[in-house]
């Protein structure tokens, strides 16, 4: 978002554009699936601390929902833009789909930084984004969740406030939420450990052991944190992480190549996953530019930041050693970058499979909420590894049987699947 070239919704049409062809998808299937079905725009006044009014600017996309109710986070960024949202929701889409669940495509954002605003302040803006949200979404239409820079406790001023509206106890309208209030076991966990799930079978077919490998990561918020946690568990050593600076307003990454201790670096590390460089240093780590993630010795490389972090300039830092790329980010690799990779030969795992742990753990969520019966930590962390290892075979097995680029195949069978929904709803 921070690239005002880049343009995150031309890049989801074009990936899309790419496998309409390969599909042979007629015109007017390739007219509803490459731009969203609706689109909100809306303002939220905030009586702020001091006094004063501040009009904040939100958005609500829905792709499409052939295949069931729009899903898709709320994120709260002081660069959002539209085109962003409506990406994200085109992704979410195919990131259901892909999983096949019973879900359909759509995303949300407000144009803020909560670095910069009270609590009060935060939820006030919560609340106003659900008014003018209200009559268009629920738990039967559209499901909301967390995303950047928002989590649990702001899902729960949005339910408070639907369900005020309504007027009656709608848990299901939004995911995230609290434990104890709705929320699921194993919703924090999922999208990192999704991620790593994918990694694993990826490994298993490249015939390397977890425990031979070496990683770094960009970002160190709720994905890369429990990413990391697990591919340690599994015996990976992870040598490096980046972050944002709030201070500096720029990424630094920590490396060590004695590998990083998840538990240590926590405690240097703020809500929004921003380390502390002069304490990162008395504990031995260097502190080197943002970029520097990217440029490492290792096996794996995890982006789970933002979009248009692997580009055309970055890709070339890439090692020759690197042999698998899981995208805990959505979009982070643009489409000249892709060709690159796929030339170099590295196992691209797409953002909306790799990624899709915390969507498909939003819908047990859903579900569990709907039927007023919640499950055992076990058992969500289980059925969710089912759904990963599942979706990821599919895509690996049509990936080798066709010929295709991981990203091409995800994307054949979740397009497949969307433009299937709606021609037997007869839209097309």
């Amino acid at each position: 978002m921070a690239d005002k070239e880049f343009n995150a919704f031309k890049m989801a049409q074009e990936q899309f554009d790419g496998v309409a062809d390969i599909l042979n998808l007629d015109q007017g299937t390739r007219e509803l699936l490459r731009n969203p079905l609706r689109e909100f725009h809306f303002s939220i006044p905030v009586k702020m601390d001091d006094g004063s009014t501040k009009v904040f600017q939100g958005f609500r996309v829905q792709h499409n929902d052939a295949r069931g109710p729009s899903k898709g986070g709320i994120r709260f960024h002081p660069q959002e833009t539209i085109d962003t949202v409506k990406a994200l929701a085109t992704w979410m889409t195919w990131k259901c789909a892909v999983v096949d669940i019973p879900l359909g495509g759509g995303k949300g954002g407000v144009i803020c930084d909560p670095h910069n605003l009270s609590m009060k302040e935060q939820e006030q803006i919560c609340r106003g984004w659900a008014r003018q949200m209200a009559k268009n979404v629920g738990p039967i239409n559209d499901v909301p969740a967390p995303d950047v820079m928002t989590n649990a406790q702001h899902m729960l001023w949005m339910l408070d406030e639907f369900e005020a509206i309504h007027g009656a106890k709608l848990p299901g309208f939004i995911t995230g939420k609290p434990v104890g209030m709705g929320g699921s076991l194993g919703r924090t966990e999922a999208t990192g450990y999704g991620v790593i799930y994918t990694v694993r079978e990826a490994l298993k077919e490249l015939g390397i052991k977890p425990e031979d490998t070496t990683a770094s990561f960009q970002g160190f918020g709720n994905v890369s944190q429990y990413a990391l946690q697990l591919y340690t568990q599994l015996g990976g050593k992870t040598i490096c992480v980046s972050c944002w600076d709030q201070e500096d307003q720029t990424s630094y990454s920590f490396k060590k190549e004695s590998g990083i201790e998840l538990e240590e670096l926590l405690t240097i590390t703020d809500k929004f996953g921003g380390i502390d460089k002069s304490k990162a240093k008395d504990l031995g780590y260097e502190v080197l530019p943002g970029d520097a993630w990217i440029e490492q010795d290792v096996d794996i490389l995890i982006p789970a930041a933002l979009e248009n972090q692997i580009n055309e300039t970055t890709v070339k830092l890439i090692k020759d050693k690197v042999k698998i790329i899981s995208e805990g980010a959505n979009g982070p690799t643009t489409p000249e970058a892709d060709k690159v990779l796929h030339e170099k030969g590295i196992v691209v795992i797409p953002d909306f499979l790799a990624n899709a742990g915390g969507v498909t753990c939003s819908y047990f969520e859903q579900v569990q909420c709907n039927m007023n019966y919640f499950w055992e930590k076990d058992e969500v962390l289980g059925k969710l590894d089912v759904k990963m290892t599942a979706a990821y075979h599919a895509v690996s097995e049509l990936s080798q049987k066709k010929k295709l680029y991981m990203r091409d195949a995800a994307y054949v069978i979740a397009i497949q699947r969307v433009a299937q929904a709606c021609k037997d709803r007869g839209w097309v």
